[in-house]
């Protein structure tokens, strides 16, 4: 039997404007618990009254009709145990919802062929047998559902010049677009005009239009303008959108030169994100640079200029202050957002907040780290060696360092990690490693007090993946195809290479991307919550951390200050 004892109703952001925000549905998932018992998982919607309740109903395939399956409405959770499941049965599930004893239809719906066995997750069948790179996830057709647009091969080759980093790319990179249930919609060639790698050909999915289904944004090129040796030095360069429901290119602009940003090194990093400059729409944000001169450009949805910056002339003290990613955020509270390239920051009109001087960072990772402070931090690992500092905790609205390794460090690796693992330490905790040259762990909580330097931490990963699994309010950690808790038990394996972390289906709780040969694999939890908190998804800071996660290193998405679990 299965008991849920309490609810926690999330509170719903004070909105002051209009926002341009995706529609999405029910997001129902069903999975086996066995081979008689199943778990069906909805979100909750923000739009949602906070005394709604939910009706779960199931149709056996070829058999009955819909029939409701739970006995009294479910006004705890948005999860139910069905009980009354039969091996070798296959399933649809759909939600209604309740309120004042009325029930109302909602969108979306679940399929469910029922094994023997505890399986938290279904598969997408790709159309070859290729591992995927990375995946953006939006709603290509409309229908509210999350859909996939996976790039692939899993081949990746790094500009920089030492042996070992650039390798001639053996084939294009193409970009899939899948639906929610599999069905393959088209292929987009990327050509040789842009190398197989991951400075190379950013790309991005958002519904920015405002159409009701997301375009796809990416770096494109022309004809094969390769040198001998397989490196692309010239030719013209585009920032191009493609249409939803064909991968047509439908409008195109140019890109960023590569003019004044030396070698061949530091012109090939690009980048893609979004920012809700106006506070109430999408705005494309193109950059080009890292290690050197830095370009950045916000696009509205025509691939109109909106603003132009450049780290030369009086902005000359920031170059090379560039992250591997970017983050977006409103850090100054004015309900519009910012952009963090690094470890500076540009105001909602390009014009900079504020500088840190710390150089150029690895790790960075923006949240309500410290709930003791007003605003949000921003927790960054420095790759650049650094005399103190090089593992830090810095507020978003001033730059303003809180606290820091007080040592030097050599070069902090990897994409790290933020989450609230440990209930003896109020706030989320900041893990960090070192490389090439160093041998430094860092986890420390968020006041700035060191938990452990210890190897053994993350098993020695440098790039671990914290997450919302079980049933409670702190965040599990998944690394080397574990799901555990910090100092704690093993919860669950998972097979692949993690591509995205992210709450795309079911509850509140977050699933796991993962890529094997032929497969798209979603992992959902099954572990039953007694809590109804709304969809991360509907967190603008989340959502658009979620959308760049195609662009640049992978750094799972975080709340903002509207949203908290």
């Amino acid at each position: 039997m299965y008991i849920f004892l309490v609810a926690t109703v999330m509170l719903r952001p004070m909105e002051t404007v209009s926002q341009q925000l995706e529609k999405i549905d029910r997001g129902v998932v069903a999975t086996t618990l066995s081979g008689t018992e199943a778990y069906i998982g909805w979100r909750l919607l923000k739009e949602d009254p906070a005394d709604i309740a939910f009706n779960v109903y199931r149709k056996e395939i070829g058999v009955t009709d819909f029939i409701k399956v739970n006995g009294m409405p479910v006004t705890t959770s948005t999860n139910f145990v069905d009980t009354t499941v039969q091996t070798g049965r296959a399933y649809r599930y759909r939600i209604r919802s309740v309120r004042n004893s009325k029930e109302s239809d909602t969108s979306g719906e679940a399929y469910l062929y029922v094994i023997s066995d505890n399986r938290p997750y279904y598969s997408i069948r790709l159309n070859d047998e290729v591992m995927v790179k990375t995946v953006g996830i939006a709603d290509l057709d409309g229908d509210g559902a999350y859909d996939f647009v996976i790039q692939h091969p899993n081949f990746n080759t790094d500009p920089y010049h030492e042996p070992g980093y650039w390798k001639r790319s053996q084939d294009t990179y193409k970009l899939d677009a899948y639906t929610s249930k599999g069905k393959q919609l088209w292929r987009y060639d990327m050509g040789w005009a842009i190398e197989a790698g991951t400075w190379y050909a950013p790309y991005l999915v958002y519904d920015v239009d405002g159409d009701g289904k997301a375009e796809v944004y990416t770096k494109a090129g022309e004809g094969d303008p390769r040198e001998i040796d397989g490196r692309v030095v010239e030719g013209k360069e585009y920032l191009v959108k493609l249409d939803p429901a064909s991968g047509k290119i439908i409008k195109k602009t140019d890109w960023l030169s590569r003019d004044g940003h030396g070698t061949y090194n530091y012109w090939s990093r690009n980048f893609l994100d979004l920012a809700y400059l106006d506070g109430k729409s999408p705005s494309l944000i193109m950059q080009r640079g890292t290690y050197t001169v830095i370009k950045t450009e916000a696009l509205d949805k025509n691939l109109k200029r909106i603003w132009y910056f450049e780290s030369t002339g009086e902005y000359e003290k920031y170059k090379g202050q560039g992250q591997h990613s970017i983050l977006t955020a409103d850090i100054d509270g004015d309900g519009k957002d910012e952009v963090i390239p690094g470890t500076f920051a540009l105001d909602d009109d390009g014009k900079p907040l504020w500088y840190t001087g710390l150089k150029h960072n690895d790790v960075g990772y923006i949240a309500d780290i410290d709930p003791s402070r007003p605003g949000l931090e921003i927790f960054y690992g420095i790759e650049s060696r650094s005399p103190k500092n090089g593992v830090c905790l810095v507020d978003a609205k001033t730059g303003e360092i809180i606290w820091g390794y007080p040592e030097k460090t050599f070069h902090v690796h990897g994409q790290g990690m933020i989450g609230d693992i440990d209930a003896d330490h109020p706030g989320i905790e900041c893990y960090a490693g070192e490389a090439k040259g160093g041998f430094e762990f860092f986890l420390y909580n968020a006041k700035g007090e060191r938990l452990s330097d210890s190897k053994d931490i993350m098993g020695g990963n440098l790039s671990p993946r914290a997450l919302w699994w079980d049933a409670d309010d702190l965040k599990e950690i998944c690394s080397q195809q574990k799901i555990f808790k910090f100092k704690g038990d093993t919860l669950r394996q998972v097979e692949g290479k993690i591509v995205l972390v992210a709450d795309i289906i079911g509850d509140w709780r977050e699933e796991i991307v993962v890529s094997l040969p032929g497969e798209l694999r979603i992992y959902s939890t099954n572990i039953p919550a007694s809590s109804k908190k709304i969809c991360l998804m509907q967190d603008r800071q989340y959502r658009m951390s979620v959308a760049d996660g195609t662009s640049g290193y992978y750094y799972p998405a975080q709340l903002g200050l509207q949203q908290k679990p």
